[in-house]
């Protein structure tokens, strides 16, 4: 794929460096208005930069057919010694692991009829709270996991437990969790990894990333997460979640990549070379208000702003990461940012950063 300094131009152009006036007419006003949306897109990033709400951010957006534009700003860390932000900048993905490495990796387990989705985790994973045959933990579905429906919590501090992985997920499968409303948990999707394991005979570690991604990144290279109170330093190139560390590998967190590389993920999905129409279908096809398999639709008050089409579907992650997609138009953006270095405990502002980024993209 060809640039047009931060702009990927469609197959068919010219090689090159500026814009001099010999493209094809027919390009033109396509690239016009791209640049202009992305401008006009761009600027809350920029002015939550340089009000030092965060340190800094890559924004990215592609088209269907291929175009796209990526541009950063500010910096990648702050301390101990300042780096600025490229568009390169490899980040900790946090929550989006759910949706570009779990979500889609279950539906093709599902497709090819190695797991049923409405059939309950004790088919991959039988000694789920064995102990206790009548244990509602042992009822749960995939498609259940998927969807946020189940009692599970938010999220528990197992690495307080222990550090030694395999005793920590002999735990998380015979603790007698307390049942609860239906909420976005992590837990289902470090069970739904677990399986995956299991199916596989692999931790997901060992697993295929992605075309794109990886489970570290070099810290030089990387935006730079929390001054870590237990692990006593500032996280750079190794995953931030803490579970996911103790576990040394988890299905809800611990994917990196750049920009570029979850725009090409998106790009697949919008395109349907990244999966399956079945799988695809899947992940638009609603499961509740709010979710569908995997992914989060609009709803009032979510992360993509209030003018997203029905045919959107988004998710985001802790460490300030975000990915949106939309199908009736034809464009996915992705918003990147450092939001929680050196610490999440400050007003990052993100979720109003996201939504007046969204806003923007979707006022043509």
């Amino acid at each position: 794929m060809r640039r047009l300094g931060g702009t990927a131009l469609p197959s068919g152009l010219p090689a090159r460096g500026v814009w001099d006036g010999s493209l094809p007419l027919r390009w033109r006003p396509i690239l016009t208005a791209l640049a202009e949306l992305f401008t006009h897109a761009f600027a809350p990033l920029e002015t939550a930069v340089n009000e030092g709400r965060i340190p800094g951010g890559v924004l990215g957006i592609v088209e269907r057919g291929g175009a796209r534009v990526v541009r950063a700003t500010g910096l990648a860390q702050r301390v101990p010694e300042p780096r600025p932000m490229h568009e390169g900048t490899w980040f900790d993905l946090a929550s989006l692991t759910k949706v570009i490495f779990t979500t889609p990796r279950i539906l093709k387990l599902a497709e090819d009829a190695v797991i049923d989705l409405d059939t309950p985790l004790i088919s991959a994973l039988p000694d789920l709270r064995q102990y206790d045959e009548k244990a509602w933990e042992r009822k749960v579905t995939f498609r259940q996991c998927l969807g946020h429906q189940t009692p599970f919590p938010a999220v528990a501090p197992i690495y307080t437990y222990g550090r030694d992985p395999d005793l920590l997920r002999a735990f998380i499968l015979q603790r007698e969790w307390q049942a609860g409303m239906p909420v976005y948990s992590d837990i289902n999707f470090i069970l739904l990894g677990f399986a995956m394991e299991r199916l596989s005979g692999k931790r997901i570690r060992a697993m295929d990333p992605g075309p794109g991604f990886a489970f570290s990144a070099a810290p030089d290279q990387a935006a730079a997460t929390e001054d870590c109170t237990w692990r006593h330093r500032v996280l750079s190139g190794e995953v931030h979640d803490d579970n996911c560390s103790a576990l040394e590998g988890a299905g809800h967190a611990g994917l990196f990549g750049t920009a570029a590389s979850v725009l090409d993920f998106a790009q697949g999905l919008l395109d349907g070379t990244g999966a399956s129409p079945a799988s695809i279908a899947l992940m638009r096809a609603p499961l509740s208000a709010t979710r569908t398999h995997g992914w989060e639709r609009p709803y009032e008050g979510w992360s993509g702003g209030g003018l997203c089409s029905p045919g959107t579907i988004g998710h985001t992650g802790f460490t300030g990461t975000g990915l949106w997609i939309d199908f009736d138009k034809g464009r996915a953006w992705t918003l990147l940012t450092n939001r929680i270095h050196p610490t999440r405990h400050f007003n990052s502002g993100i979720a109003a950063l996201r939504q007046a980024v969204g806003d923007r993209i979707n006022e043509d």
